[in-house]
């Protein structure tokens, strides 16, 4: 691909892309334009992160009923939060890892909803039998996952860039609510939470919104 393809790829706009792989927008129009051929070895590089970076954002849009596939354990049936997940991770496998809403419920910074439908992961196609499983990929750095008495899920970190990454189909109520709890726990603090250039004005809404909540 050209360096144009990987950008138009993704969706991103010049500006957009630098800011992702941090590289100086005026070296993004020139390479684009030819007036600079980036190095070879950069494009390879280049490429190869890009074509991860579309797997794990695969979900376009939210899954539909489908009554060919299984159903899930339902949230409503089962008391705690932490409960339906164990019984989610049992029907879909073992060696998933859940993401978004899921992920907060693990952390303790979002309660869920009675009726929630659809389960957000990463893991194999098979994830894909399923009524309401939406996958983000096909797997996540292993640094970026945390471990609950052995239900697998996306650190807060990781979990924030995914919402971002995929805000135009979500719900950001989860995200919304836990962010304010991280500050809350945090001693109305956001140590430790770091975000990719990208999403960092977005982030700074969502710290202000729940900083002046916390505050008043």
């Amino acid at each position: 691909m050209t360096l144009r393809e990987m950008r138009k790829s993704l969706g991103d706009t010049q500006s957009e892309f630098a800011a992702r792989y941090n590289i100086p927008f005026r070296t993004v129009q020139n390479w684009e334009s030819g007036q600079r051929k980036p190095p070879e070895y950069v494009l390879s590089l280049l490429e190869a992160r890009i074509r991860r970076d579309l797997v794990n954002r695969r979900t376009a849009v939210l899954p539909k009923y489908d009554p060919h596939k299984g159903d899930l354990p339902r949230r409503r049936d089962y008391v705690g939060a932490f409960g339906w997940l164990r019984a989610v991770r049992d029907r879909l496998g073992g060696d998933v890892v859940f993401a978004l809403d899921e992920a907060l419920m693990c952390e303790g910074l979002f309660s869920g909803r009675s009726d929630e439908y659809i389960v957000w992961a990463y893991g194999s196609d098979k994830v894909n039998r399923f009524n309401g499983a939406a996958l983000l990929g096909d797997s996540v750095s292993p640094h970026s996952v945390k471990e609950r008495d052995g239900v697998l899920y996306t650190d807060f970190n990781r979990t924030l860039a995914d919402s971002f990454a995929n805000e135009a189909i979500l719900d950001m109520q989860g995200i919304t609510e836990a962010v304010g709890k991280y500050y809350f726990k945090h001693g109305e603090s956001f140590d430790g939470i770091s975000v990719a250039p990208q999403y960092q004005d977005r982030f700074d809404i969502l710290a202000r919104e729940a900083a002046d909540y916390y505050g008043s």
